[in-house]
């Protein structure tokens, strides 16, 4: 699924990496070196957001075996804490990348990360696996999100759009392996080595980013605040912020559910209704990439509407959704849908903002809304449910009216643009 956010890049470079447009006429926008910088953010990204997008094999097998004891909604909350986390330590590690700590913070990620999923592997209890795989995971993706997002902006123009989304992209991809990679040697080697192996592949990864990737301008002299309180004095940002708040707390379900109601509703064999997460994955590369083009050419509020309430309607859709080819056909449509849901805020909080200084800071203070959405919509979705009865119903459709209520609060900043004269393309 997260992720996240395909220009927050964007706004990097337009505050703080490009002070003068000097600066600007001195990007690349291509060359071998500018090309590594993409691959090394591709596997940031595939290994920040492509382990929070994993997170449904492992919400399967605990619920079915390591943690079968626990509630739905109780092993929910270990990986959408990952998914807050992210969001949140953003707001930190921004000012930190900003001064010119790029390569501490990868440092740092990789370490959190691998050390967490380490830990997980010889946790037993349910307190031991929040606490490795939730809060030690979920701070070191944080860590590598603002990197992944930043750098590829200072070294592209033209071709922007299309790198970052191929950045974007590693989240989707990682979110294909790393689930195939658990459920083929779970049986095989068992659960602690099964995630151990994920741990040394995700290392592996980091190590090519670290070695890869450097940052093309000097910091600047000052960086940015943490928050500009004037923001909620404006309409716009505060409609967009309940907005996110509302999409992410539906938007995740079908990637931690998926899987089981597969196996429970439609009665496909576990082996199979596996699969239904990397195709929803698989359904969200395209879902990352398509829509950061549309946006560029009519723009990105346009863009996000549609398939905001498009990815709603389909979330309506699976409540009557019992048999299986139309479980899979659900999955490839959702998972593109919902790709672009999650990759285009950023350029949006852009549009909104009235001061480019102060983007940075604004899009940290509204992914926190995102973030808090995630955190607490599978859990209160598993909350209603009832797994071992193949009860779905209620958790669906409070995820989809969520989803289709932020929808129409983006529909709501539209016509605030619109009477403030921003132009058909916002």
């Amino acid at each position: 699924m997260s992720s996240t956010s395909l220009t927050y890049d964007d706004e990097k470079t337009r505050e703080t990496r490009t002070p003068d447009s000097s600066l600007q006429s001195d990007i690349p926008d291509g060359g071998l070196h500018a090309y590594l910088q993409v691959v090394g953010a591709h596997l940031l990204f595939f290994n920040s957001w492509g382990i929070i997008n994993s997170f449904g094999v492992y919400q399967e097998y605990y619920s079915t075996a390591l943690l079968s004891h626990e509630s739905a909604s109780s092993i929910s909350w270990i990986g959408t804490l990952q998914g807050f986390l992210l969001f949140l330590i953003g707001i930190l590690t921004g000012p930190v990348f900003d001064r010119g700590y790029f390569r501490h913070l990868i440092i740092l990620g990789a370490f959190l990360v691998v050390f967490g999923m380490l830990m997980t592997s010889l946790g037993t209890t349910y307190y031991q696996i929040i606490l490795a795989q939730g809060v030690c995971v979920g701070l070191g993706a944080g860590c590598l999100f603002v990197p992944s997002v930043a750098i590829v902006a200072t070294y592209f123009t033209s071709k922007r759009a299309l790198m970052t989304g191929f950045t974007a992209a590693g989240g989707s991809i990682g979110g294909i392996i790393y689930p195939i990679v658990f459920h083929k040697l779970q049986p095989i080697v068992g659960f602690p080595w099964a995630t151990r192996i994920i741990a040394f592949m995700v290392l592996s990864m980091l190590c090519v980013s670290l070695a890869i990737m450097r940052t093309r301008t000097a910091p600047p002299p000052k960086a940015r605040a943490l928050l500009d309180l004037s923001a909620f004095r404006e309409a716009p940002f505060n409609i967009f912020s309940l907005a996110l708040f509302l999409t992410f707390i539906g938007v995740y379900f079908p990637f931690f559910y998926a899987s089981i109601y597969g196996s429970r509703v439609t009665r496909l064999d576990d082996d199979v209704s596996f699969y239904l997460l990397p195709v929803l994955n698989a359904g969200s590369i395209f879902g990352r990439i398509v829509p950061g083009l549309v946006a560029d050419k009519a723009g990105s509020l346009n863009t996000i509407i549609p398939f905001a309430v498009i990815a709603a309607i389909l979330e309506f859709a699976w409540l009557d959704i019992t048999n299986a080819p139309g479980l899979w056909v659900f999955s490839v449509l959702y998972g593109f849908f919902s790709g672009a849901v999650v990759t285009l805020p950023s350029t949006i909080i852009t549009l909104i903002s009235p001061d480019l200084s102060l983007v940075g800071t604004r899009m940290g203070m509204s992914f926190t809304f995102s973030g808090l959405g995630l955190l607490i919509g599978n859990p209160i979705a598993g909350s209603i449910l009832n797994v071992q009865d193949g009860k779905f119903k209620p958790a669906i459709a409070f995820c989809a009216a969520t989803q289709m209520a932020g929808a129409i609060a983006l529909i709501g900043v539209r016509t605030r643009l619109l009477r403030s004269r921003k132009g058909w393309k916002a």
